[in-house]
């Protein structure tokens, strides 16, 4: 009626100059008054507000799968036409197409000889086995830019596990100076006779993290050529990821091809690797790192209750510097690492089944059996070191960096390695994607966290098919490794080369660049053996996620030997 009035002003005081204009108001004057009911209103409020919750609950379930599809599709998914393109989750298939280049360049003089260097370096490594094995690496780049006599460094014994091994305990001494003197002059030792014709002892520093050549140019050179010996303490990641190439190359001749476990380790890592491959033609690498060291150094908390509480809270007292943060947080960040029933549950998501053979990588797991229970129940065939080697391994016990080593052989050699941190073993195998990229996979935390939480909430199908679209990118795939990105250790870059092919081809400045026709195709598909569909997995009693808090990067704080490995 309100309508219809506010209709009749407007006409009366309008001059009517056409038809059309006529027509029009005695329509408004003649339109019926409508009545709608309060009631009538409300119930289609209240419907409304359903549909919306039910639409944004949707959305919210499958953002991750949304998002995903908005994303451009790599390049390895880009093939046939547009038909699917299924994912091997055994390996790549764009392996064959790449191989290792660290070739010296034509410009890269050969080492001076030792009385025509700069001085002696001296390197003090820090952490366990794998953070070592940086600054090893790391050293010898550091001697050539400083054009000094590297003499072979020194490990940590004063880390968390006190290993008592030295260099020629773990590595082949022999091998590493023979291989290295090609471009940095090696000694053993510094020279008797040098050490009693100095004034004063070694000069002893610390270098920043991530330093530039140009740092130790500036600030060490000087010291070396007047001090002629120079000691770098506690030496872990303190050289930039990004050199020249000619640098990096040489990064990834040390790394992969002069260090070289002892003949003792070698053997027994390669007797472990054809134990596992008897029992089967392929299997999984899983490194778990779920430690009691870790757990407290990070913060997480997976469900123990008060005993859990306080019993990772009285390792974590060493530390007075940590920070106090938000559980929920950091988990929702992707800071912790996944338990092993998450790892289990990721990888039956991927495809791999249940009777898949799987060597796991750790030390003392937390909780024990009964942490370990659900990922054996969803791979019976569960080996470790332990269970491989038996009396065979006595002799290496007491020495943390020598089993270290031998998890490295074995997981070095799988046909899959999984991780399940950011840690330094995990970057460094991560590298073998510099023998032909094998498969790496890296759990996307970040992601997955929601996922295992509300999987209990949705079927098995939709989790799967989730963990396969938050898993994009994470699989070891060639294009995930991009010049600059991350660790150099992690991704060598500078060190793969690619084939001729009709694919693509490498530009160093831009990435990979494609050649041929490629076509964006739906989700793609993993391949496996089972039905995803149909595939119910078993819930474990003890399978909840828990919550969990805080990690500190080796970037952000000097504490980081309690979290080497």
């Amino acid at each position: 009626m309100a309508v219809a009035k506010k209709a009749g002003r407007y006409c009366e005081g309008l001059q009517l100059s056409s038809l059309a204009s006529s027509i029009l108001c005695w329509k408004w004057q003649r339109r019926p008054a409508v009545v709608v009911p309060w009631t009538a209103i409300c119930g289609l409020m209240l419907f409304a507000v359903g549909l919306i919750s039910l639409f944004t609950g949707h959305v919210a379930s499958d953002l991750e799968w949304y998002s995903q599809r908005l994303v451009k599709r790599t390049w390895y998914y880009k093939l046939d036409k547009g038909n699917h393109a299924p994912v091997d989750i055994w390996r790549s298939k764009f392996s064959n197409f790449y191989f290792a280049c660290s070739e010296r360049g034509p410009h890269f003089a050969p080492a001076v000889r030792e009385r025509l260097s700069n001085g002696y370096l001296l390197i003090a490594t820090s952490g366990g086995l794998n953070q070592q094995r940086t600054g090893i690496t790391d050293a010898v780049v550091v001697a050539r830019i400083l054009n000094a006599t590297l003499v072979v460094p020194e490990l940590d014994h004063h880390s968390y596990w006190k290993d008592e091994s030295d260099f020629s305990d773990i590595f082949d001494v022999d091998s590493f100076i023979s291989y290295i003197a090609k471009d940095v002059p090696i000694v053993k030792r510094v020279p008797e006779n040098f050490m009693r014709s100095m004034e004063k002892p070694p000069y002893t520093m610390r270098v920043p993290r991530k330093s530039e050549p140009e740092y130790y140019l500036e600030q060490v050179l000087p010291i070396l050529l007047r001090r002629r010996v120079v000691q770098l303490t506690k030496f872990d990641y303190r050289l930039s990821s990004d050199l020249d190439e000619d640098l990096q190359k040489l990064r990834c001749r040390v790394n992969y091809h002069a260090l070289r476990f002892t003949k003792t380790l070698r053997s027994l890592g390669q007797r472990l690797v054809m134990r596992m491959r008897k029992m089967a033609k392929r299997f999984i690498a899983i490194h778990l790192r779920f430690e009691p060291d870790m757990l407290a150094f990070s913060g997480c908390y997976y469900g123990g209750g008060d005993k859990e509480r306080y019993e990772l809270g009285e390792m974590r007292k060493r530390w007075e510097t940590l920070p106090e943060l938000s559980a929920d947080e950091e988990r929702s960040r992707g800071k912790c690492p996944l338990t092993p029933h998450e790892v289990g549950l990721l990888l039956r998501a991927l495809g791999f089944e249940n009777n898949t053979h799987i060597y796991v990588a750790s030390g003392e797991i937390y909780g024990g059996e009964e942490t370990l229970a659900p990922l054996r129940e969803l791979f019976p065939n569960f080996y470790t070191k332990e269970m491989l080697a038996g009396e065979e391994l006595k002799p290496f016990m007491p020495f943390s960096s020598r089993m270290a080593a031998i998890d490295y052989i074995v997981c070095d050699e799988s046909d899959v390695f999984v991780t399940n941190n950011n840690g330094n073993m995990a970057k460094i195998l991560a590298g073998r994607r510099y023998a032909g990229h094998k498969r790496t996979i890296r759990p996307n935390a970040k992601r997955l966290s929601a996922l295992f939480t509300a999987r209990d909430k949705m079927d098995w199908s939709t989790f799967a098919r989730k963990v396969k679209s938050c898993q994009r990118g994470f699989m070891g795939e060639p294009e995930e490794m991009r010049p600059g990105r991350g660790e150099f250790h992690e991704y060598p870059s500078a060190c793969i080369c690619q084939k001729r092919s009709k694919y693509s081809v490498v530009n160093k400045d831009k990435g990979y660049r494609n050649l041929d026709r490629f076509l964006n195709v739906s989700e793609p598909e993993y391949e496996s053996d089972e039905d995803q569909s149909e595939n119910r997995l078993p819930k474990h009693k003890n399978g909840s996620t828990g919550n969990r808090t805080v990690s500190i990067t080796m970037a952000e704080t000097d504490h980081d030997d309690f979290l080497a490995d």
